[in-house]
């Protein structure tokens, strides 16, 4: 469901705000990728897959303000801020993805199904609403695994 909200108490320009979900429960239980960025520059990032029984794997990071920046930039560029979820496919077996945006005092709060192809895009009540929240969930997936390997793979010397 969509929610956006104006000015009030959600917090001054300077705050900004990013969840994302994807999930589903299955024979392997909950199964789930889950990633935010604070508006103090923390990344938390969860991935649950009990596949062959594989335990969750949780990491934290700070970024700098610069990264805040480019994320706060790709956000905007998508224009996902104007979309509406009403007309965009239900969350069901297959799984459920949420978007939650706190951006220059709007907020927004998306759900819907698991996406498996952009043909399901193309074939959905909402094809170009649909696809701006699908290409921008491929960048902030990008970002994010971008930014936890380089962040927990490179060893100084």
């Amino acid at each position: 469901m969509s929610d956006a909200k104006e000015g009030g108490g959600e917090g001054n320009d300077g705050d900004f705000y990013v969840r994302y979900y994807v999930g589903h429960k299955g024979k392997f239980g909950h199964e789930f990728l889950e990633f935010e960025f604070r508006p103090n520059g923390m990344l938390r990032y969860a991935n649950n897959s009990n596949y062959k029984n594989d335990t969750m794997i949780r990491k934290e990071a700070t970024v700098s303000p610069s990264v805040i920046k480019e994320l706060k930039r790709i956000v905007e560029d998508s224009e996902i801020m104007q979309e509406d979820d009403s007309k965009w496919p239900e969350p069901d077996k297959v799984g459920r993805q949420e978007l939650e945006i706190l951006c220059n005092n709007e907020h927004i709060s998306f759900t819907t199904g698991k996406i498996g192809a952009l043909a399901d895009v193309n074939n959905s009540q909402d094809p170009d609403g649909l696809r701006s929240f699908y290409y921008l969930v491929q960048d902030l997936k990008c970002l994010v695994f971008s930014l936890i390997g380089l962040h927990f793979k490179i060893k100084p010397i």
